[in-house]
C-alpha cells in the first residue's frame, strides 16, 4: 500500500496507532518532540514514558479495565504486550517497570521496518492521513492549530471534573428523583439532615488534598472552585451554594432538606450519575471515604473520581466521530487523552480504534463498528456523546449497553457484560477480517 500515514506523538496511543497501522502493511511516520522539547511532564528520551503511576489497573474481567485489556489483547495490543513483559508484582493489578516497558516499547516501534521516527516538534497540523495522538499537555503551537479546525472551540486547558457514580449503586431508599419547584424530574436528590451536612461539612474541609504538578500551581481557576475550597469559604457556603435545597421537597418527609446534593444523570443509559458542583482535588481515597457520608451514597460506585489538573482536550461531540475521525474529515484522526478518554489502557484503546479503522478506510474497506457492547466501542461513543459538560472518562461498566435481561448480583452482571463483549469482539473482527 502506498498511503503513508503520520503519527503525531510517541505516547501510548500514538505509539499502539503506529504498530496497528504497520502490522497491516501502512507505512508510518511517527513523529516526537522529545528530545527536541520536553513537556512539563516529561523527562525521558524513550516512547510510552509514563509519567504518573506505574500502574495500569485492574486484569480481572469483572473489572471493566480488566475486560479492556482482553478486549486489546484480542486486537494484539503492542502496549499491552510491552506492559505484560514489564510486569512488577501489583496484587490483582498490571503494574510495570516504566523504564523497562519504555524501553520494549521504543525498541519494538523503531525496528518495524514500515515505522519511520522522526524527532522534531509539530506546530501545524499535518496533511492527512494522519493521526494527532498529543496527549493532555499538546505543545502550544499544535493547540494553536487544533483550534483552527472545523468544530473546534477553545481545548480545555485545566480538568475540572465531578465524581460520577453508578445509578445501581445508590440507596433509593434515600435519594428521590425530582427538579426545583416540580418543574421535572431531571436530577436524583440526596437529602441531608444539619446533622449530616455539619458532619460532612467538617469531614471534607479536612480531607487531604493531591498535589498539583509546579506547572500547575499557578493556574487560577475561580470560575470552577474545588468544592472543598468553596467549603472553605464559611460553613454555610455549600448549603447556600452547590447544596441549597430551595424548590425541593424530600417526599420522605414532606419537608425541605437542610442541604442537598444533586446528581445528573450523565448517559443515555441512565447508568451514570455527576456530583453536581463536586469539582476536587481530594485524593481519590478521600473522595471514596467522606463522599460516602451523603445519604444515598454509602456505598456509592464512583465510575470516576474528581480531579483538577492540566489536561488539554478537545470539544470532541462537536469535533469528532465515533471511529475518532475529525467529523468533515475521516482521514485525519485524534487519539489519547486528547480526545477526551482518561488513563493508560483507554488512550492506548482510542489509538487502537483510530488506526484500525483509518487502515481499512485507506484500503477501501468498510470501517468495524465495535458498538458499545465493547469497552472499545463503548470508549469511542463516549467522546461523541452530548452532554451538559463533556469530560474526560475512564473505562467503567456504565457505559457499555446494559445487558437486555435482568441479573441479580454485580459481579455476575459484570461477568456476563464480560463474555457478550468478547463474544461481540470476535464477532467484528471475523466479519471485517481484522
Amino acid at each position: 500500500m502506498s498511503d503513508r500515514v503520520t503519527v503525531v506523538g510517541a505516547g501510548l496511543a500514538g505509539c499502539e496507532a503506529a504498530w496497528q497501522l504497520a502490522k497491516r502493511g501502512i507505512p508510518v511516520d511517527l513523529i516526537e518532540m522529545k528530545p527536541v522539547r520536553y513537556s512539563p511532564a516529561h523527562h525521558m528520551e524513550g516512547f510510552a514514558e509514563l509519567v504518573c503511576s506505574n500502574s495500569l489497573k485492574a486484569e480481572d474481567m469483572t473489572n471493566a479495565s480488566g475486560l479492556l485489556k482482553a478486549e486489546m489483547r484480542m486486537m494484539d495490543s503492542l502496549i499491552l504486550s510491552a506492559a505484560e513483559g514489564a510486569r512488577v508484582p501489583a496484587g490483582g493489578a498490571l503494574a510495570v517497570d516504566r523504564d523497562r516497558f519504555s524501553a520494549q516499547v521504543t525498541r519494538a516501534i523503531s525496528d518495524h521496518p514500515l515505522i519511520t521516527v522522526r524527532r522534531e516538534v509539530v506546530d501545524e497540523v499535518p496533511h492527512t492521513p494522519c493521526i494527532i495522538a498529543t496527549g493532555p499537555l499538546t505543545d502550544q503551537g499544535l493547540v494553536k492549530a487544533i483550534e483552527a479546525l472545523p468544530g473546534a472551540r477553545s481545548l480545555h486547558f485545566f480538568d475540572a471534573a465531578a465524581p460520577i457514580v453508578t445509578a445501581e449503586s445508590l440507596d433509593m431508599d434515600k435519594v428521590f428523583r425530582a427538579s426545583r419547584y416540580g418543574k421535572g424530574s431531571d436530577y436524583l436528590n440526596c437529602p441531608m439532615t444539619k446533622e449530616q451536612y455539619d458532619a460532612f461539612y467538617d469531614a471534607l474541609v479536612s480531607a487531604e488534598l493531591a498535589e498539583l504538578h509546579d506547572f500547575e500551581k499557578k493556574l487560577v481557576f475561580e470560575g470552577c472552585l474545588a468544592v472543598e475550597i468553596l467549603a472553605s469559604r464559611g460553613r454555610q457556603t455549600l448549603a447556600f451554594g452547590p447544596l441549597k435545597p430551595v424548590g425541593l421537597r424530600d417526599p420522605h418527609t414532606g419537608r425541605e432538606p437542610y442541604a442537598v446534593v444533586q446528581l445528573r444523570q450523565e448517559n443515555e443509559h441512565g447508568t451514570l450519575y455527576n456530583m453536581v458542583g463536586f469539582q476536587t482535588r481530594l485524593k481519590w481515597g478521600e473522595q471514596k471515604r467522606v463522599f460516602s457520608m451523603i445519604p444515598g451514597l454509602e456505598h456509592a460506585e464512583f465510575a470516576r473520581y474528581g480531579v483538577m489538573h492540566r489536561n488539554t482536550y478537545l470539544n470532541s461531540p462537536d469535533m469528532l466521530a465515533s471511529n475518532y475521525a475529525l467529523a468533515t474529515d475521516p482521514l485525519m484522526r485524534f487519539a489519547g487523552q486528547l480526545t477526551g478518554v482518561e488513563g493508560y489502557m483507554e488512550s492506548t484503546a482510542s489509538g487502537l480504534v483510530a488506526a484500525v479503522g483509518l487502515a481499512c478506510a485507506l484500503s477501501g474497506r468498510p470501517e468495524p463498528d465495535f458498538t458499545s457492547m465493547t469497552v472499545l466501542g463503548a470508549l469511542a461513543k463516549h467522546v461523541v456523546t452530548r452532554t451538559p459538560n463533556f469530560q474526560p472518562m475512564n473505562a467503567n461498566f456504565g457505559l457499555l449497553e446494559p445487558l437486555t435481561e435482568r441479573v441479580r448480583g454485580k459481579r455476575e452482571r459484570y461477568q456476563r457484560q464480560a463474555e457478550r463483549s468478547l463474544q461481540v469482539l470476535t464477532e467484528v473482527k471475523n466479519r471485517y477480517e481484522l
